[in-house]
């Protein structure tokens, strides 16, 4: 065992806070959540939007429990974050001891040891046997800007390519990198300009082999953009909010030979893959893919705003002393919760379990699908599993998107207690995004409801 491993104990079973069933008493939204939607309409921005118009006041495991006592099954994890479960008792412990020794010095400053300990968590279980070193930051969105920052000064280029129907945050580099403008980028510009989008690997509409989807993405790169000006190519191993797209077997690796033989910089961004989620610690495994940089956020942390960029020591240390860091990036408390997650995930083996989660559903969905002619295609991997949905009689020919009939599915599922989260370029994909902790009765019981759903279609 080398000093970064984590111990190997006993697994035991979590114990549970809440009740790990759902449950409806009031009408969806109750009386206290609409109170407290009116008061939030007078103070909170207009910008900021609600998937499910409940107001939360306790969460445990794979169950959200609202103010008016309504218990929802969460099929969305705060997008990708609880992945250990709500409230996991090693996270919990874990920033509540933190809390009493150090809250906060700035690394930058005067260090500390949980910041160096998840460097080397993210060293050892990141892609890739080389030295790899890390910073440290708070969320997704800055881990892309920090990402394409260091490739810059890495390489001393400035153009940026990034995937038709990726998702990359709302700043403003990101903005510019996302695929999709409407609602994310409508009235914010000007960009960031030297930003390229370049076709992907969308198996289910284009057809292509990994090898011609790569030529494809390859050409564009060369005739567009040119290798000599490329400073990093920006790839989620499986989309996001795109629509959970995984790509076609060889698509990746082929990209990372050519950005290799070109010098260019290829950065996996698992901000919503990683951590456990798709079976892997990184999705990029299943793809025989070892990007030069990776992009953490959301699960690391069991819900605390911690985020990294980890990679190869020489492209890390290009930038300068002082080039890199923040106020806040590598909190202490952050760090001691990271820290808890990594043992939790191997306390309660939750590889495995994201594999169990892929099996239960994917099943499911299939005999959804015998029954529906608009589920087009099931995609994902592990607790990363999406069903695009189509208009009727189209599955088979034009594919015509049909995003009424998501948001009608995620409508009703909310009125029942449980909580499915929309996705794709077109809105028509409805994503299954559950923290590792959810049981296979809860995940039937979730189908239940969408199987009603959908028959409510008519």
């Amino acid at each position: 065992m080398t000093d970064t491993q984590i111990p190997a104990e006993t697994a035991t079973a979590p114990v549970y806070s809440v009740p790990q069933e759902r449950q409806v008493v009031t009408a969806i939204p109750g009386p206290k959540s609409e109170e407290l939607h009116a008061r939030r309409s007078k103070v909170v921005s207009a910008g900021v939007s609600s998937a499910l118009p409940v107001y939360i006041e306790r969460a445990n495991g794979a169950i959200l429990v609202d103010v008016d006592g309504n218990r929802f099954i969460d099929f969305g994890a705060g997008i990708g974050v609880t992945t250990v479960g709500h409230t996991e008792e090693r996270v919990v412990a874990a920033a509540a001891s933190q809390l009493q020794d150090v809250i906060h010095t700035l690394f930058t400053i005067t260090p500390y040891e949980e910041y160096v300990r998840v460097a080397e968590l993210l060293a050892e279980h990141t892609p890739g046997a080389w030295q790899k070193k890390t910073v440290l930051v708070n969320s997704g969105a800055e881990a892309v800007e920090n990402g394409v920052k260091i490739a810059r000064k890495h390489t001393g280029r400035r153009a940026v390519a990034v995937l038709d129907h990726a998702y990359h945050g709302r700043t403003n580099l990101t903005m510019a990198m996302n695929y999709k403008a409407h609602p994310y980028a409508t009235g914010y510009g000007p960009f960031a300009g030297d930003v390229y989008h370049a076709p992907s690997s969308y198996p289910y509409r284009d057809g292509l082999s990994g090898e011609d989807a790569a030529a494809r993405t390859i050409a564009y790169l060369e005739k567009v953009v040119g290798a000599s000006d490329l400073a990093c190519l920006v790839v989620e191993p499986i989309q996001g909010e795109g629509g959970f797209m995984v790509p076609a077997d060889r698509y990746l690796p082929i990209l990372q030979t050519w950005c290799t033989e070109h010098g260019v910089v290829m950065i996996a961004d698992e901000i919503q893959s990683g951590m456990a989620r798709t079976g892997r610690y990184y999705a990029s495994e299943h793809f025989d893919w070892e990007p030069d940089l990776v992009l953490s956020a959301k699960g690391i942390a069991g819900g605390l705003p911690l985020a990294a960029v980890t990679g190869r020591a020489e492209i890390m240390d290009a930038s300068q002393p002082g080039g890199l860091g923040g106020t806040f990036g590598g909190n202490p408390v952050a760090c001691a919760a990271a820290i808890a997650v990594f043992e939790s995930i191997e306390q309660h083996h939750l590889l495995a379990e994201a594999q169990r989660i892929e099996a239960t559903l994917k099943a499911g969905l299939e005999r959804l699908m015998q029954r529906y002619d608009i589920i087009g295609e099931i995609r994902g991997k592990g607790a990363m599993v999406a069903i695009e949905l189509v208009q009727p009689g189209t599955g088979d020919t034009t594919k015509v998107p049909n995003a009424e009939a998501v948001s009608a599915l995620v409508a009703y599922a909310a009125q029942h207690g449980v909580l499915f989260l929309s996705a794709g370029t077109w809105g028509n994909v409805l994503r299954f995004l559950p923290s590792l902790a959810v049981s296979d009765e809860l995940i039937e019981d979730g189908l239940h409801v969408l199987d009603d759903g959908f028959a409510s279609l008519g």
